[in-house]
């Protein structure tokens, strides 16, 4: 073999960063990697994997959220084009939020069983950022908010996308604008409340789907709502079985009925006429 056993730094490469930017400020790592603190005496191996797990995806649902209010706000400025770009985002970290469990599938049941004790009622159901995602796009609950008052700014934050119009609500006003038939009481509805079916909904959206005329857009926006909710589905199913591999059909830490409580979600639908109008195009 040829080569040399070392790469040298080249003559341009900076060292010195007292009093400069360097990576690690720039991304507060001192802070980021001291986060980490398991709760196991003795601190268990495993507990590591399953807090980096879903710190990491907080992160990203940070992301998912920043980028799904960024859409909505374009569209609301008719400008279709650019959030399709953050709807284009959201969807590539779907993605890699969904092959994220099959790393927390590495765990064992008797691995985990050793340190979750620890988690005490901790559970991902309390995830405020998760259900700020599910609120911009539609599944809403004023309910909710209870299992968050011990948290003022998660709360907040949760109060305010209540009171919001969803990522959907966005998409409608936008369709209205461009002339399409949406009904004025779906445009005025009470957005606090959670989308329920509505079946006046799919004669505009077969026109979206049929009628060539129409700008591309309108169906590339339909397209990725209907991709978004595919990942989110396979989301929660991946979820679901990573949790029935792990513990079985225990109950959740955070006391919901485990296995059986995230069944129920797989029923939660966003974006109904979308999945309706299948039926009706060409017919």
């Amino acid at each position: 073999m040829t080569g040399t056993p070392e790469r040298p730094l080249e003559e341009g490469v900076r060292t010195d960063f007292h009093g400069a930017m360097s990576y690690g400020r720039y991304l507060d790592l001192e802070r980021l990697l001291s986060a980490q603190h398991p709760r196991s005496v003795p601190e268990h191996h495993d507990e590591m994997l399953f807090i980096v797990q879903h710190q990491t995806s907080e992160l990203w649902l940070k992301l998912v959220l920043h980028e799904l209010r960024e859409a909505r706000a374009l569209m609301d400025a008719d400008r279709l084009e650019p959030a399709l770009k953050c709807l284009a985002r959201v969807k590539a970290i779907q993605r890699t939020l969904i092959q994220q469990w099959s790393v927390l599938a590495t765990l064992t049941p008797r691995e985990y069983a050793e340190f979750r004790g620890a988690l005490g009622s901790s559970s991902g159901f309390q995830s405020h950022q998760y259900r700020a995602v599910e609120f911009v796009l539609g599944n809403k609950s004023a309910a909710m908010l209870k299992v968050f008052e011990s948290e003022p700014e998660a709360h907040a934050l949760l109060t305010t996308l209540l009171e919001e119009p969803t990522l959907y609500d966005a998409f409608l006003r936008l369709l209205a604008r461009r002339g399409l038939d949406v009904p004025a009481d779906v445009l005025e509805r009470d957005v606090r409340e959670p989308w329920a079916f509505r079946e006046d909904l799919v004669p505009v959206f077969r026109r979206v789907y049929e009628e060539r005329d129409l700008p591309w857009g309108l169906y590339e926006a339909c397209e990725d709502l209907v991709d978004l909710e595919d990942n989110v589905q396979e989301w929660r199913f991946r979820h679901l079985r990573t949790v029935q591999r792990t513990i079985g059909f225990q109950r959740g830490t955070g006391g919901s009925s485990g296995v059986g409580f995230l069944r129920k979600a797989l029923d939660l639908t966003f974006f109904p006429e979308l999945y309706a109008v299948r039926g009706e195009v060409g017919a």
